[in-house]
């Protein structure tokens, strides 16, 4: 296993990094974050078809770029670092991972190369309105009818849920098991509601079923264990997001302790943000290591992956979150206002935070799986 980046890695991080600074500075990213859609249709067109982003993980069979996790996890840290809004996580990690590991090889031909060119927009719901990330809690309805499936129930903290065209949705079938089931997002029966939440750069919403049809996706049998695999290299993914913004935000920290002036000298020539500076230069560096081993593990199939997707978003869940608490106290005033960058990375910190489960979430799962490896 690498535990470092080839040659090729670096130069594909500054393409990305190119295309991004130029497509989402902090003013295309306020102006997208209070749009209609949420992102710009333009930018996401040129980040599918140009530098096909969207398919760097996915075969070339299905359209994509035929690259590995490790391209992925360097994709995401770069939108990260830049905020960039676009349905990315949504249908390039998330609704792909699943396609990728839970459905036939003829549905995969059928619906990946839509979703790599940009052309369709998907989702993954599976969590309920209780919140709880763990399959025990999943139990929206699925009833056998004909051909197909009716769904009823609801989906909550849907990523994208609103704008998405196709919709997979995780149900339970009267035997108990676990199914992934494909949902046009205009299906008769299907309610759609958007959230407010604190990220306005992350869209979410409810989705309430009434006996909408539906198709299953993959063979039959319980979808548990792929989907459990999807939930792992999703969160692999995030942690991987989670550490380019915390980037970001030891960047603005330092250079602004570099440029403030008190008593007649730069504010970061006193031991106290010294001090400020160097633990968040620690704990992210930490995090970037955990999010590159596991993106490293995901790509060999390393059986600890969930072990180690766990341990990377609870070490990038702390960073970010500290990293925007301690920028934020070294900014001072300004950095409260609503005129000032830092508060869009402050929130998609505790977003993130949250999302896929928190920090004490995946530290007691680490524990648990660790445990019993042993």
């Amino acid at each position: 296993m690498r535990y470092g980046y080839t040659e090729e890695q670096e130069q594909f991080r500054d393409i990305v990094r190119r295309f991004l600074r130029e497509h989402s500075p902090s003013t295309a990213v306020r102006r997208q974050m209070a749009s209609a859609h949420g992102y710009d249709p333009l930018v996401w067109q040129r980040l599918c078809n140009e530098l096909g982003l969207s398919g760097v993980h996915v075969p070339e069979a299905f359209g994509g770029q035929g690259f590995g996790f490790v391209e992925l996890g360097i994709t995401l840290e770069e939108m990260g670092r830049a905020l960039l809004c676009a349905p990315f996580f949504a249908s390039s990690v998330l609704a792909t991972l699943a396609l990728m590991h839970g459905a036939t090889p003829a549905e995969q031909h059928a619906l990946l190369p839509s979703m790599v060119s940009g052309e369709t927009l998907a989702t993954l719901a599976f969590t309920e309105p209780d919140g709880r990330w763990d399959f025990a809690a999943y139990a929206l309805a699925a009833t056998p009818a004909g051909d197909g499936f009716l769904l009823s129930g609801t989906k909550k903290f849907v990523l994208d849920g609103v704008l998405a065209q196709q919709i997979l949705v995780v149900g339970r079938e009267p035997t108990g098991t676990l199914a992934l089931f494909l949902v046009a997002g205009d299906a008769s029966g299907l309610k759609r509601r958007a959230l407010t939440s604190l990220d306005p750069t992350r869209r979410l919403a409810e989705l309430v079923f009434t006996e909408v049809s539906a198709r299953r996706l993959g063979a039959a049998g319980d979808c548990a264990a792929a989907l459990q695999k999807t939930i792992d290299l999703a969160t692999v993914a995030l942690a991987c997001e989670m550490v380019g913004g915390a980037r970001t935000l030891l960047e603005m920290a330092v250079d602004y302790a570099k440029l403030r002036m008190q008593f007649g000298r730069p504010i970061g020539s006193f031991q106290a943000i010294k001090h400020k500076c160097a633990e968040m230069l620690l704990e992210v560096e930490l995090a970037a290591a955990a999010a590159r081993y596991a993106a490293a593990a995901a790509a060999e199939d390393d059986p600890a992956l969930s072990a180690l997707a766990s341990h990377a978003k609870a070490m990038a869940s702390d960073a970010y979150t500290n990293a925007a608490v301690e920028c934020l106290q070294i900014h001072g005033g300004i950095g409260f206002t609503w005129d000032h960058d830092l508060h869009l990375w402050f929130k998609r910190a505790r977003s993130s935070q949250v999302f896929l489960g928190d920090a004490d979430y995946h530290r007691e799962r680490y524990l648990a799986l660790t445990e019993d490896r042993a």
